[in-house]
């Protein structure tokens, strides 16, 4: 066990270096930086003042000086300064993280509730007017695009209740703020739900017709016993893996998500980042997602091992 989590805790190390060097080569090929933004906007272009700006901002250092500047940076702790408010990236960033945190959290609980039931569900009752139905649902949430469903859900406020249920101020209660991200939770949530679903059923109907399921229902087991104890217990390990992958798509996910609903977090403000070239910004904001997602990856990895008695991680 302990050689296994050194080899997966050096992949995820050389996953993040790849990664690093991926987002920082990317943000540099796209033409034009904060210093040609802000001297366009004024109007007019002074090389001397704009090659003090890049001077300032470390624009005028070689690519790879920047990089490994901003690795070493990163291994300190420093984020550095984002070039548009000059304040840290990390007050930039940090009142910001909980806000997304609890949209995803929201969302996947959201997912979670209502795609694992209703997938048992679905394949108990295979083949029925309830499974069509089900399987319906299932396929109109892998076919609807969450920005489009949070637009429909911001039209249908408008029109059923005349107002647009959007971030206006920060909500001064837990209550308050469960009805506020409850919305953008489900649509945002509702793909994730449809694909839980889909999966957890598919791994339902292929494990009840194993041979020991028949067997337990010889011996006179009881159908909930044999659904929700023998049949969903062996069919869960393919559904870890699917939850575990969404809840690292939703912080990517909800970029569009937040910018309908106009909530002040991470995702949004990426998207604005994006647009001012704010290097600082963005490179620290997508490598926090990847390193969300090699994480998450990682767990799942220990998660079988608990799930499943037979998987040993040989030493």
């Amino acid at each position: 066990m302990t050689s296994y989590l050194v080899r997966r805790f050096l992949l995820m190390l050389l996953t993040l270096i790849g990664m690093s060097i991926i987002i920082f080569a990317m943000l540099r090929l796209v033409p034009g930086n904060i210093a040609d933004i802000m001297f366009d906007s004024a109007g007019f272009v002074d090389p001397e003042e704009k090659a003090i700006l890049e001077a300032e901002l470390g624009l005028d250092k070689p690519i790879p000086v920047q990089y490994f500047d901003w690795m070493f940076s990163l291994a300190k702790g420093d984020l550095g300064f984002s070039y548009v408010s000059e304040m840290p990236v990390i007050d930039e960033i940090g009142p910001r993280i909980p806000i997304t945190v609890k949209l995803a959290v929201l969302a996947l609980i959201f997912s979670v509730l209502f795609g694992l039931p209703f997938g048992v569900i679905s394949a108990v009752k295979q083949d029925t007017k309830l499974d069509y139905c089900l399987r319906l649902v299932s396929l109109s949430g892998l076919s609807f695009p969450s920005f489009w469903l949070a637009l429909l859900i911001l039209m249908a406020f408008v029109a059923y209740f005349g107002e647009i249920p959007i971030y206006t101020e920060r909500p001064e209660t837990l209550w308050d703020e469960l009805l506020l991200y409850s919305l953008p939770a489900a649509a945002v949530g509702f793909r994730a739900s449809a694909l839980i679903m889909r999966l957890t059923r598919s791994s339902m109907l292929e494990v009840l017709r194993q041979d020991y399921i028949r067997t337990a229902r010889a011996k006179g087991a009881s159908d909930n016993s044999i659904n929700y104890y023998h049949a969903l217990k062996n069919a869960v390990l393919p559904v870890t893996t699917i939850i575990g992958i969404e809840a690292a798509f939703l912080i990517g996910g909800l970029i569009i998500t937040e910018t309908v609903f106009n909530i002040p977090g991470v995702a949004h403000f990426l998207v604005e980042a994006i647009l001012m070239r704010d290097y600082p910004i963005v490179q620290n904001l997508v490598m926090f997602i990847a390193v969300i997602v090699v994480v998450i990856n990682f767990m799942i990895d220990l998660m079988y091992a608990v799930l499943d008695p037979r998987i040993k991680y040989a030493d």
